[in-house]
């Protein structure tokens, strides 16, 4: 009998909020874990799977940034959003103690503690997209309105054109 997977913390606050969401498991084997790769896996289109970025302020307040797994992060259009001076990227290191989520398995949803977090203005464009559930291999596709209001989010444009 195959070894039931545990909820992440991530799709545990979903159920216990009653939004729905629909799980996407990829294979991780091949080691191909990055955005563009799992958007590929999970069938979907790479505009529509979002990844999730932690960074830290000047004012050492840590902000979390949710973009197309395709773009790269325009640190000085983040910093704009947040309302600070600039923003860096955390140290991998600190991924984990932070948020209690892994490198390629951060949700923006279910962090230890909540953070100011922003969305690509793109994910208007959408009804649904999708986002990590909080371990790697798995995704959640999960309405856009839903998933601004369970993590307070916000959009503005962050990503280099």
């Amino acid at each position: 009998m195959a070894k039931k997977e545990t909820k992440t913390n991530a799709l545990r606050i979903l159920d216990a909020a009653g939004i729905a969401y629909t799980e996407h498991s990829y294979d991780t084997e091949d080691g191909k874990l990055d955005g563009l790769s799992v958007a590929e896996k999970c069938g979907e289109d790479p505009e529509q799977v979002y990844k999730t970025l932690v960074t830290v302020g000047n004012d050492a307040e840590h902000y979390v940034f949710v973009i197309p797994v395709g773009e790269m992060l325009d640190l000085k259009a983040c910093a704009r959003a947040a309302g600070v001076k600039n923003v860096e990227m955390i140290p991998q290191k600190q991924l984990l103690p932070l948020t209690g989520y892994i490198h390629g398995g951060c949700s923006p949803v279910g962090m230890k503690k909540p953070f100011k977090t922003f969305f690509d203005e793109t994910v208007v464009l959408f009804d649904r997209i999708l986002v990590s559930a909080g371990r790697v291999g798995l995704q959640m596709e999960i309405g856009v309105e839903d998933l601004l209001r369970v993590t307070d989010g916000t959009t503005a444009p962050l990503t280099r054109l």
